[in-house]
């Protein structure tokens, strides 16, 4: 059963006094593109992250976001006591350089502000496997739950795909059971013609000349292979819907290219028919593949 691009999951993880909040949203895209916003301390994963997502939600926009609450001591900023101290010896080498010593006190909520004071701890190796850990741990939970959705909207869409390709169908059963009686018609017509023309000469057109013309008429109206290559394009489509997941597989892109070849054939008919209820069918069926095209955009 095919699947929807859209879809959503989150999870959350709480240990330690850290609390992770991971979400994924998904919605249609042609190609994979990844918007990834990941805490300081996760950014390292990015680059897995968005081979994993590639591998396992194959196109799409993906908009990944983890925030990161820490209410442990482990959240508090490191202090560059060098930094500091550099600081505090330039302010008090001004202060001689102006003319003696001057008193001088250090505000040191105003001091942990300079660049290069306070810097965020930076994770060991141990750590970053932790962070690792969880993040994957959430990714499982949150690709769950995307994924379910996505199962969900995809057989809605497949629903309606279905509707589209009765209509189709039914349509090109007009077409079918009109055909033959177009040549039929078009050789009564012209014979009347030819007789009304030349009943006043008393000339008779011979019955061979006849004939070629409708032939030739016959010929360049028949839609027959149009009509078996549509119907054999209806079946294909209809199989890849209710065909079984297949692993890696990007069915909307199959969809996609059968419904442009809906479209060609439907063209095809219409340019060829010279008949007013197989035109009028021709239409309908174009109208039907628009609204085909317009859904198959958001399958994966």
């Amino acid at each position: 059963m095919i699947q929807s691009m859209t879809g959503y999951g989150e999870a959350t993880h709480t240990q330690e006094g850290v609390t992770y909040h991971l979400e994924i949203r998904s919605l249609n895209n042609r190609y994979f593109k990844l918007s990834c916003k990941l805490a300081d301390a996760a950014s390292f994963l990015e680059a897995a992250i968005d081979s994993r997502l590639r591998r396992d939600l194959g196109r799409g926009s993906i908009y990944l976001t983890l925030v990161v609450r820490n209410m442990s001591a482990d959240a508090a900023y490191e202090v560059n006591e060098v930094a500091l101290a550099s600081y505090i010896g330039h302010l008090r080498a001004i202060g001689r350089d102006g003319g003696g010593e001057l008193p001088m006190t250090v505000d040191l909520a105003t001091a942990i502000l300079l660049p290069g004071v306070a810097q965020p701890r930076q994770e060991d190796e141990a750590e970053q496997e932790q962070i690792k850990a969880r993040m994957d741990g959430l990714l499982d939970k949150a690709l769950a739950q995307l994924q379910a959705m996505r199962r969900v909207e995809g057989e809605a869409l497949a629903r309606d795909l279905k509707v589209h390709l009765d209509r189709m169908s039914e349509q090109l059963d007009v077409i079918a059971e009109r055909s033959p009686a177009v040549v039929t018609e078009y050789h009564q017509r012209l014979t009347d013609r030819v007789n009304q023309l030349l009943a006043d000469q008393k000339i008779q057109l011979e019955a061979d000349a006849l004939a070629r013309e409708v032939a030739v008429y016959a010929d360049r109206c028949d839609i027959n292979e149009e009509i078996s290559r549509l119907r054999s394009h209806i079946e294909q489509f209809r199989r890849t819907l209710d065909a079984e997941d297949e692993e890696g597989a990007q069915v909307g892109r199959r969809l996609d290219f059968v419904a442009q070849e809906f479209l060609r054939e439907a063209n095809t008919i219409g340019s060829k028919s010279n008949d007013a209820t197989i035109s009028r069918a021709s239409v309908e069926i174009k109208s039907a593949i628009d609204r085909v095209k317009e859904q198959v955009q958001n399958v994966v």
